[in-house]
């Protein structure tokens, strides 16, 4: 029985090396697999799932005009799983395509995304993602203090943001992974006040 998944984390939680050892194993059985990114991510280089520690893979890019249900319907072999980096990018008719993917043409497919952006707020296909996934199930970091970081807090320049556009892709240089304590704590932000 196929299934849709959401495996999320905080930034440097290891979601793309986790999608590339899912994809080996696959390969390593003969099975084919698709991976998919968003057009958008350019930090490595577009039509590439690169891992911060350097192992790549190709994927096919789609960015929010992309039907991937055709396009997987329309392959000339079905796969064996379908796998999807940088899935907060996707649209929520994306991701409703993804859910046709697994109940029509029953394929599984995994995706791997940040589950909310540094405002704390979900992004467009993490929403949809944490509502229909037959499972989620969280890729786990955690913060210099200790504790399990979830907030992906935005730096410019070493200093923490809290406003600014909701995406800018970027990796270390633009982003630490932090706990909601510390998030609070470093950008001065507490509720109600």
């Amino acid at each position: 029985m196929s299934k849709l998944y959401f495996r999320y984390g905080a930034m440097g939680s290891g979601k793309t090396i986790d999608l590339l050892k899912v994809a080996y194993n696959y390969k390593e059985r003969g099975q084919d697999v698709v991976i998919y990114t968003a057009k958008i991510d350019d930090r490595y280089e577009v039509g590439k799932v690169t891992t911060r520690i350097g192992i790549q893979s190709d994927a096919l890019t789609f960015d929010t005009d992309t039907n991937i249900y055709r396009q997987v319907k329309l392959m000339d072999k079905k796969p064996a799983c379908i796998l999807v980096d940088e899935a907060q990018f996707l649209t929520r008719k994306q991701v409703l395509m993804l859910t046709d993917v697994v109940d029509i043409l029953e394929i599984p497919v995994i995706c791997y995304g940040l589950r909310t952006n540094f405002k704390m707020r979900f992004f467009e296909g993490s929403e949809p993602l944490m509502e229909m996934a037959d499972k989620i199930e969280e890729i786990k970091t955690i913060c210099d203090c200790g504790r399990k970081a979830t907030v992906n807090m935005r730096m410019i320049n070493g200093v923490p943001v809290t406003n600014g556009p909701d995406i800018l892709i970027g990796g270390n240089d633009s982003y630490k992974a932090v706990c909601r304590k510390c998030y609070k704590r470093l950008t001065h932000h507490v509720a109600g006040i």
